[in-house]
């Protein structure tokens, strides 16, 4: 079963306090108040030693997203609203805002960002990262507000990426300072009315290894998907610190799927006759979810 993690309770909020005779005469400028909550949503995670699941937690709770960014965009493209918000700040993922009368593609996205990964969100279809692609939840929605009645609106983010994590299964070398990973298709963009990659030529991602020496080790990144399911070539090197490649093995066909992580494991430090020969793991976890 799929690994969830959903993020809930959008809701438009505005006074409903019209009669109908008002709303005829009410020019299109006139804002409307909109109020955007981000409330709670649910977390089912993997250990991959074992199977773990949580309890529902809230936004600011969750350490794996520290901003929120919410969109309006009118029906030509251009952009009526937006604002993103940290999770230092005060009331994290609550938006007050006020919109003229008119129809909107509301685009709501949670992720994680840092120096290194820092999200940019250009049109209701276009979002993408400049380095390195970290969690990622996202919400696509027509909003049309005709007249000063309530709007209420109820939204599930759900998370669009998929993850690779690389684990050897021979001790490191002392020669071994990072490992890159390449993949041959997906990409850093996507849309998020379909939660599909836009580019889908593939990139490279190299991380740094920490292990000590003589002990496993794992590497983790992320991508976007063309489609809910793909198979695409992965590469896997070994570099030292000057980046010359010391070892390289590529696996063919691994499966990614969103909301899925893939597990790649291995011999990457050792020229043994085993060494390279990869297994795909694709085990699926149990949902389990609570709501509070």
């Amino acid at each position: 079963m799929r690994k969830i993690l959903k993020l809930a309770g959008f809701a438009l909020l505005c006074a409903a306090c019209s009669t109908e005779s008002t709303d005829q005469v009410l020019n299109k400028q006139t804002n409307v108040p909109v109020t955007v909550h981000v409330s709670t949503f649910e977390v089912n995670q993997e250990d991959f030693s074992e199977v773990q699941t949580r309890a529902t937690s809230d936004v600011a709770d969750y350490n794996d997203v520290n901003a929120v960014t919410l969109a309006f965009y009118k029906a030509d493209g251009t952009e009526a609203y937006k604002a993103t918000q940290t999770k230092n700040e005060a009331d994290f993922g609550k938006f007050e805002l006020s919109l003229p009368m008119g129809t909107y593609t509301m685009v709501a996205l949670a992720y994680y960002t840092n120096e290194n990964s820092v999200l940019t969100l250009t049109s209701p279809t276009e979002v993408s990262f400049n380095v390195r692609v970290r969690e990622t939840f996202a919400y696509s929605q027509a909003v049309n507000i005709t007249n000063t009645s309530a709007v209420n609106i109820s939204a599930v983010l759900s998370r669009v990426v998929s993850m690779l994590k690389v684990v050897s299964t021979d001790g490191k070398t002392a020669d071994v300072s990072n490992v890159r990973m390449t993949f041959s298709a997906g990409g850093k963009d996507f849309n998020p009315t379909t939660g599909f990659a836009i580019t889908n030529t593939g990139f490279s991602y190299t991380v740094g290894n920490s292990a000590a020496v003589g002990a496993t080790s794992t590497s983790s990144t992320m991508l976007f998907l063309a489609t809910d399911e793909q198979d695409i070539d992965v590469t896997i090197e070994t570099l030292d610190a000057d980046g010359a490649v010391l070892f390289t093995k590529t696996v063919s066909n691994v499966p990614f799927q969103r909301n899925r992580v893939t597990k790649l494991s291995g011999a990457m430090y050792t020229n043994t006759a085993v060494a390279g020969s990869f297994q795909v793991s694709t085990e699926w976890i149990s949902e389990h979810t609570m709501d509070f």
